[in-house]
Formats: C-alpha cells, sequence, structure tokens
C-alpha cells in the first residue's frame, strides 16, 4: 500500500478516521490501513475531537505520515468527517470510525467494485463483530421508521444505508450531497447520506466480499447487544430517535412522509411511555423522547430549507426510493427477541 507524500502520486483513496479518544483502538485500526493489499496510492487523515486520553500525542508522535487535524473543542463526527473531506486530495473517501478496522483486501475490493460501476455510488464491506467475529450485516435495509435492519445476504447488493463506521464513497458525490450536516452532531449522519444519495439516484450498495472488525460502541457507547440483551445509553438513543425524525422529514416523499410520519411521533411517544412505566422511571421519557418535538421546532427552518433543496433534485419514484424497506418494524423484532432495552 503506497502512502502519498510531497512530490508522489496524488492519493487515489483518502481514509479519513474520526478519533475521540480511541487509545484501545486507534492502533489497530491505524495498522489496518497501512498494511491493505494492493499498490493504492492513500492519504490517512485523523480528525482528533478534542481527546483527552493522550491519542492525539500518541498519532502525531507513532504516526507521522498520518495528517493530523487537531481540534480545540468536542464537534462531533459530522464536522469532524467534514473538516477531513474538505482537506482530502483522493479521489474517493473512505469513512472510518477509529474502532473499526479493515481487513487485508477491503480498499481493493472497494476499488475494483467501485471502478467496476463507472458511476457515483455509496458502498460498504460486511461488517464483523471484533470480540466475537459474528457477522453483524452486510448494509442495512429499512424500516417503515428508518431504524436499520441488518442484511446478512451476501448475494444483494442494494441496500437502504451502509453504516459510518466503513463507509466508502466518492469525493465528487460528498461534494454533490454536501457532506454530513453538521448540526446533527453525531449518529444517523450516515443514514441520512445513504438517503439523501438513493433520493438523487445514486446508488448505495453493499459487498458480498471482504469485510471489516468492529468494536460496536466503542466510540460512542451503547448499541450493542451483551448477553442477549440490548444495551444503549440515554445520550445514543436520544440522538438516534432526533435524527431518525429529521431524516424522515428531509427525505422521505410527501406521500410516504404524510403517511408514516404522525404513526412515527405516535409510537416513539408509546414506546418512550412503556419504557418508563417498565423501568419505574421517568428518565426514559425526559431524556429520550420529550425532547423530541421542541428540538423539531427549534430546527424547522433549517430542515425546511433542506427538505426543499433534496426534494427539488429528486430523480426516483417513491416507489423505487422504497425498494430496500420492509414492513415490519425493527424494533418490535428486537423487543420479542430482547426484551425492553438495557439504558445506561
Amino acid at each position: 500500500m503506497n502512502r502519498s507524500r510531497a512530490g508522489s502520486d496524488e492519493p487515489i483513496v483518502s481514509v479519513c478516521i474520526a478519533n475521540f479518544n480511541g487509545m484501545d483502538v486507534i492502533d489497530d485500526c491505524l495498522r489496518s490501513v497501512l498494511q491493505q493489499e494492493g499498490d493504492i496510492p492513500i492519504e490517512i487523515l485523523v480528525h482528533d475531537d478534542a481527546s483527552s486520553d493522550g491519542s492525539a500525542a500518541h498519532i502525531r508522535n507513532e504516526y507521522p505520515d498520518v495528517r493530523l487535524i487537531e481540534s480545540a473543542e468536542n464537534v462531533g463526527f459530522c464536522i469532524a468527517n467534514n473538516r477531513m473531506a474538505a482537506e482530502a486530495n483522493g479521489k474517493y473517501l473512505l469513512l472510518l470510525n477509529n474502532d473499526a478496522a479493515l481487513f487485508p483486501d477491503a480498499l481493493k475490493t472497494l476499488l475494483v467494485e467501485a471502478e467496476r460501476l463507472a458511476r457515483p455510488a455509496i458502498l460498504g464491506v460486511p461488517q464483523y463483530n471484533a470480540e466475537t467475529g459474528e457477522l453483524i450485516d452486510i448494509g442495512s435495509l429499512l424500516d417503515p421508521f428508518l431504524n436499520p435492519v441488518p442484511n446478512k445476504d451476501p448475494g444483494r447488493s442494494a441496500v437502504g444505508m451502509v453504516m459510518g463506521a466503513c463507509l466508502w464513497v466518492p469525493r465528487t458525490l460528498w461534494l454533490e450531497l454536501g457532506g454530513f450536516p453538521e448540526w446533527f452532531g453525531s449518529i444517523g449522519e450516515d443514514l441520512y447520506l445513504c438517503c439523501r444519495a438513493r433520493l438523487a439516484g445514486h446508488r448505495v450498495n453493499a459487498i458480498g466480499t471482504s469485510g471489516y472488525r468492529h468494536h460496536v460502541g466503542q466510540s460512542f457507547g451503547g448499541g450493542k447487544v451483551r448477553q442477549g440483551k440490548l444495551v444503549t445509553t440515554y445520550r445514543r438513543r436520544a440522538l438516534s430517535e432526533r435524527n431518525r425524525t429529521f431524516v424522515m422529514l428531509l427525505t422521505y416523499p410527501t406521500s410516504m412522509l404524510l403517511a408514516l410520519l404522525p404513526l412515527h411521533i405516535a409510537t416513539i411517544f408509546l414506546e418512550g411511555a412503556l419504557l418508563a412505566l417498565i423501568k419505574r422511571s421517568p428518565s426514559a421519557w425526559l431524556v429520550i423522547y420529550a425532547p423530541l418535538l421542541p428540538a423539531v421546532w427549534r430546527e424547522r427552518e433549517r430542515l425546511v430549507a433542506l427538505r426543499n433543496e433534496i426534494q427539488g433534485i429528486k430523480e426516483i419514484t417513491t416507489r423505487s426510493f422504497l425498494g430496500p424497506f420492509r414492513g415490519m418494524p425493527w424494533k418490535l423484532e428486537m423487543l420479542v427477541k430482547h426484551g425492553p432495552p438495557e439504558i445506561k
């Protein structure tokens, strides 16, 4: 794997790694990039989000070829990736979590598929649990309320989204789509980008080979199943509910939005009330669900303006947009399988 330097060939791939307090995982991540197969010119950018664990100094000292962007304050995943993309020189961007590690042939697999398609597309490879080796997904389908439904069929390429933990996108497409909405903060930005890309007529595909190992929840907390029970955090769940609602408001075709938004709001409020009863505490309701509508109201002008922009360039029909959707709500399946989530 060639790492581009001044005076050498321009990079084909810019690997962009958002890091926050990643001392325990960043070496595994960076080494996996540096040990990629194939003669592919790359550059590695790391945005350190005001880490307090010394990981920025570690990267600076141990990986001198990495372009380190050090933020004076914690700005979140969206701004971090937007900053790296703005400085990237590669034809393609690979957005990679600091708690993810690529299989040795991952970049080669992604590049071959991107060149084969010969058209802008968001791509992903299979995601494996770093602790157990279990396949997590090969991209995700979506339920009516935009919950990701893991796809495990290697023969299916068209998906609703690929996880931002390892997301490949041509830089031209990133610029066309406008990157991540910085007011999202973190969580759901990958869902937004994929839904917006599909609405504009671009492919979102998962490749059934190669892959990456992911310490799920390491970089943000929660979001995983432990001993048969879903474990998450108040902050993660609150951001997830808020930002999924934002994505629905921004990207759903009008007919879908009118049909599903009232049901979405009613369903998540019912979920919040039931969790409060089950937990015998109002915390879940107060922290996760009650702030949802006020957040939508605060962002109403930004939501309306961006929706008008997105819907104004829509290139596919509602029926086509529904291609990777499935009818059964994923949360209901998870509730039946794992019971109520444990929220910390």
